[in-house]
């Protein structure tokens, strides 16, 4: 069989991943800020185990400023997502450092030293940029190789594919297979036998989703059919404009042969392909903002704080999410042609200038132009005040319709529908407002038309040729298709710029103060804290309130946690209980107060390093089942996609916590999904997946906050045990 080169020579060893990564970052565009200097991996870094790889890969990219993804690939799927992936990682199989001369690294560094890891660090290709058949990775001279994508998936499958090859290769030769053919066959069989087989050891690298917007567009490349729109659109306008000039000529000079109706008839069929050109480019730049937009929405959504959102209710988030819906609607469809039309508007300005009318025709346009303008400044002001009746209104009904069942039962009914005439007649009154603004901006070009020909009229006194009226006949006509245009883009770009408005705290949330790069902690760091005496977690002193100028919720807070601590807070309700614990998780800020772990405060340490050491188990109301398999419900907090590992032992976690005949009954096991969409669980089955979830996250400290409280005397049993025997230290919040 066909034997592939050894990639080795192209692949980076383990201790210079770092490096790696900031040049990865450098010549894909994706670095946003000065290079920053890396340090060299831990002593005790093992790089086999892919979960200590996927952090110390987090801890390296949130320096240098990008995102990475941990994935794995089906062997099927491995071609394509090789040829698709880049800028990306790639672990390759049955490679160690001794397969290239290292640098020796700085004993006192901390840094791994190579023969001494030479046996168990493996290599790493870095993936620069895709292609059909062959793709580039970056080599650790510097340089750019291009490496068929066959010899790529042959290696970085090499350990799974092997022993099932060794057993092929005799099969295939005693069956009388062509020599030629057997590798093919062979890919054949296996991609049958070996389609679902996992491939690991793959990571994407990607630009922050709340990078800039230049940022963004230089790396989704959404500058291309940007560029192709407007080109394609000016393209297929001169085309246009040729044809209609040709035949005009020719019917005003006398000469209209069937030469010249060969050469209009070509000119308009030659605009079609400028059209097409023109809505595809827009179809991609659409997709292209709008897949952006998205992410933005979510990525806002997940970082913003809720204490600023708490007060506001079901009724304003379904407003928001509406108007998510229609700035991406509108702003990605009309609006593209409303710009497209200001250049209309320029070319007939400058066609009317060659005409009959001359300047006279100019200064009506712009005037006209000014005219629009400043019904939209009106139009926008009065949406804006149309779209705030609306969404209260929305509000108000979802909140009626949410608390339905304590109306009827503690309102009477005569007070059913205070103040819904009111807020109808006002909204009523708003809406004949941009009615008739939108009637008088629909005779805008129709006005337009009507004075531009009785200035053509009055020109008609003086002496001009046929052509030039026919000019001023044509810059007539363009300029009101492009009235027109602007008037329906206009709309829908103040209706985009409205709802823009609304989501503009997700799109760009008010997020808590941006945290120093999570600092590097060694082992020997924590043993000396731990000869020292000191506690695990230390508080002193917390403060805390949810918005200036209201009460202390907390005041002169202060706790010591200790290594194997079992602590019990109890507390009445609304006594700050849930408030600490979330200031211990690294969910709030105290306002005050000092806040160590180990030794280390939350802004050395770092927001991820912080909660990897604490988790907590917030309250039922505050916890959640996403939509989702089971199996990405428990893992979620340690790593996703799992191991062969993290699933065993999140299976046998559920049999520990009691949730063994829950996975019977599902006909898929930990891959059932659940969640709005599918397995519906009990509220003890719900709490049991909480404390799971914390569990398996394997954390130093495990906070529970009135987990047990839906479950029956016999289920808290088994699970305070379960809890007891997996939690290193554990903090438990209950009501007396």
């Amino acid at each position: 069989m066909n034997k592939h080169p050894d990639l080795c020579i192209y692949a980076w060893p383990a201790i210079r991943l770092g490096e790696a990564l900031q040049q990865l970052a450098q010549r894909t565009h994706l670095l946003t800020t000065a290079p920053v200097e890396l340090p060299p991996p831990l002593a005790n870094l093992d790089f086999t185990d892919t979960g200590a790889l996927d952090q110390w890969l987090e801890t390296l990219v949130t320096r240098i400023g990008v995102e990475v993804e941990p994935v794995q690939v089906g062997y099927a799927d491995l071609p394509t997502f090789v040829q698709h992936a880049a800028p990306a990682i790639l672990r390759l199989s049955g490679t160690s450092l001794s397969d290239l001369d290292l640098h020796q690294a700085d004993p006192g560094s901390g840094a791994i030293d190579p023969a001494r890891s030479a046996e168990k660090s493996p290599m790493f290709l870095i993936l620069i940029k895709g292609g059909k058949q062959r793709v580039t990775l970056l080599t650790p001279n510097g340089r750019r190789r291009r490496v068929a994508i066959a010899a790529i998936t042959a290696q970085l499958s090499q350990a799974l594919v092997a022993p099932h090859l060794a057993r092929l290769e005799p099969v295939l030769s005693a069956a009388g297979v062509a020599h030629d053919q057997q590798t093919r066959t062979a890919q054949a069989i296996l991609v049958a036998q070996l389609a679902a087989q996992p491939i690991r050891g793959c990571w994407l690298i990607r630009l922050p989703v709340q990078a800039g917007v230049w940022h963004q567009v230089r790396q989704r490349q959404l500058w291309r059919p940007a560029l192709g729109l407007v080109s394609g659109y000016l393209f297929h306008l001169a085309l246009t404009l040729a044809a209609w000039w040709l035949i005009g000529r020719s019917a005003l000079v006398g000469d209209f042969n069937e030469a010249w109706l060969w050469g209009w008839a070509l000119l308009l069929f030659t605009t079609l392909p400028a059209r097409a050109l023109a809505n595809s480019a827009q179809a991609h730049l659409s997709m292209g903002v709008g897949a952006w937009l998205k992410q933005r929405l979510l990525y806002g959504a997940l970082v913003i704080d809720p204490e600023q959102m708490r007060h506001q209710g079901a009724g304003h988030f379904l407003g928001r999410v509406l108007d998510a819906e229609t700035v991406e609607n509108l702003s990605l469809t009309s609006g593209f042609w409303a710009l497209l039309a200001v250049l209309q508007l320029g070319s007939a300005a400058v066609i009317l200038g060659l005409g009959a009318a001359g300047w006279m025709h100019t200064v009506l346009l712009l005037f006209w132009f000014v005219a629009l303008l400043a019904l939209g400044w009106f139009y926008l002001r009065h949406q804006q005040l149309w779209s705030t009746t609306y969404r209260s209104m929305t509000n108000d009904l979802v909140e009626r319709m949410l608390g339905h069942r304590t109306r009827l039962a503690q309102e009477a009914p005569p007070h059913w529908h205070s103040g819904e005439d009111a807020a109808l007649a006002g909204y009523l009154r708003r809406s004949t407002v941009l009615d008739s603004m939108r009637t008088i901006a629909t005779l805008l070009p129709r006005s337009w038309m009507v004075t531009a020909l009785v200035v053509l009229f009055v020109t008609l006194s003086t002496p001009t040729t046929p052509a030039a009226v026919a000019i001023s006949l044509g810059g007539m006509l363009l300029a009101l298709q492009a009235f027109s245009s602007c008037v329906t883009g206009l709309q829908s770009l103040i209706g985009a710029r409205v709802a823009w408005q609304q989501i503009a705290p997700l799109v760009q949330p008010t997020a808590p103060e941006a945290e120093p790069t999570a600092a590097i902690i060694t082992e020997a760091g924590h043993a000396s804290a731990a000869e020292l005496g000191q506690p695990l977690l230390m508080a002193r002193d917390l403060t805390f309130q949810y918005r200036p100028g209201e009460n202390l919720v907390l005041r002169g807070c202060t706790l010591q946690i200790r290594q194997g601590d079992r602590l019990l807070l109890e507390g009445p309700s609304g006594g700050g209980k849930s408030t600490l614990a979330s200031i211990v998780a690294g969910l709030r800020k105290p306002v005050g107060g000092l806040l160590l772990w180990r030794g280390f405060d939350p802004q050395t340490l770092g927001a991820v390093a912080w909660r990897r050491h604490i988790v907590a188990v917030p309250q039922f109301h505050e916890n959640h089942v996403l939509t989702g398999t089971f199996a990405f419900n428990l893992l979620m907090g340690r790593r996703w996609p799992p191991t062969p590992t993290d699933l065993a032992d999140a299976e046998a976690l559920c049999q520990e916590l009691g949730l063994g005949p829950l996975l019977d009954r599902m006909p898929a096991g930990l891959q059932q999904l659940i969640g709005e969409s599918g397995w519906q669980l009990s509220h003890g089955e719900r709490s049991r997946l909480y404390i799971a979830r914390a569990i398996l996250q394997q954390a130093d400290l495990m906070i529970l906050d009135e987990s047990f409280a839906a479950l029956d005397p016999e289920s808290v049993q088994l699970a305070f045990a379960c809890v007891r025997r997996h939690a290193p230290t554990l903090l438990v919040i209950a009501h007396p």
